[in-house]
């Protein structure tokens, strides 16, 4: 029985040390995960933490039948996603923010990438992880992989994404 505890004991500590290692290495794609789906630094905090909790708990059910990244990515997604949708379901709130600076829309850089943040943003949310995970410069099949669909699929939704962004773009 007590070599039975220190055998369970053992892999636990050893799960930890694997989880904590995959965190460490894939932090950023976690964090670039949440930034897609809010600019809220609280709620960026919250998701980060939600994805952790949500990868954790599949952890030791992962079989490595994609590679880590794959596996990394659809669940801070999916995570995401499901957030995206209680926040609609519930009403999005805004936060108040008095730190506001005049002069920092002066580089025209700086405008062009804030107006393509604000057109991702109104697309749907899996629209949305297709053109995160598309300038991450992952491969349509990687990025078929991750969401669930062919990469033809990949193809043909990312042409319709950049239609969408190309008519909101001549809208304003």
């Amino acid at each position: 029985m007590v070599r039975l505890m220190f055998k369970n004991l053992m892999k636990m500590e050893s799960l930890e040390i694997d989880f904590a290692r995959i965190v460490r290495e894939h932090k950023g794609t976690i964090y670039t995960v949440c930034y897609m789906f809010s600019k809220d630094e609280d709620e960026v905090a919250d998701l980060f933490q939600d994805i952790l909790m949500n990868l954790w708990k599949g952890f030791e059910r992962f079989r490595g039948e994609s590679s880590i990244r794959t596996w990394l990515y659809r669940v801070s997604l999916n995570t995401c996603i499901s957030a995206d949708r209680k926040k609609r379901r519930n009403g999005e709130s805004v936060p108040l923010d008095m730190n506001i600076d005049l002069f920092d829309d002066s580089a025209e850089e700086m405008k062009q990438i804030r107006m393509l943040q604000d057109r991702i943003s109104r697309l749907r949310p899996f629209d949305r992880a297709i053109v995160l995970l598309w300038l991450e410069n992952l491969s349509y099949d990687e990025i078929g992989a991750i969401v669930g669909i062919s990469s033809k699929n990949v193809s043909v939704r990312l042409f319709r994404i950049k239609e969408q962004l190309r008519k909101m773009s001549e809208e304003k």
